[in-house]
């Protein structure tokens, strides 16, 4: 069986339920990143902010000067989601994958022995569907080249 451990990512970027919406919005950007899970100081899993949540806390260029809020001063603990499903490295793929469609959500924190080890997005199934597709054709391709 291929465990989540084999396709997650390791090299964490991650945020700490004080800082605010505008940091995270330039970082989020900055790296090309959707998903950011939310450490308190002791490195403890607390949260995670999406893009989603990023948009929807975004206030509306529609208000007035006076009543806009100030990105700013809106922190991550006000906009994080804080009841996680979270993945252990060893959970099987298929699982991982099944979970994220049934529940259509974009990422799984991996958690083992309660430590944050990665994250396992939408984007690595999608990385491991192309890999898949790329050995399907070259066997194909070998099959036909033998048929003749």
């Amino acid at each position: 069986m291929v465990d989540v451990a084999s396709i997650m990512s390791t090299d964490l970027v991650t945020i700490k339920p004080e800082d605010n919406l505008e940091s995270v919005r330039q970082l989020m950007a900055k790296r090309r990143i959707h998903h950011l899970p939310v450490v308190d100081k002791n490195g403890k899993l607390v949260g995670l902010v999406t893009l989603t949540n990023v948009l929807a806390a975004t206030d509306s260029i529609l208000r007035d000067d006076e009543s806009r809020l100030k990105p700013e001063d809106v922190t991550v603990d006000e906009i994080m989601v804080r009841d996680l499903a979270t993945v252990d490295e060893h959970a099987g793929l298929r699982q991982a994958a099944l979970f994220l469609e049934k529940h259509r959500i974009g990422c799984l924190p991996v958690v083992t022995d309660g430590k944050l080890r990665g994250i396992v997005t939408d984007s690595d199934f999608v990385a491991v569907a192309i890999n898949l597709l790329e050995r399907d054709e070259e066997n194909t391709e070998d099959w036909e080249a033998e048929d003749f």
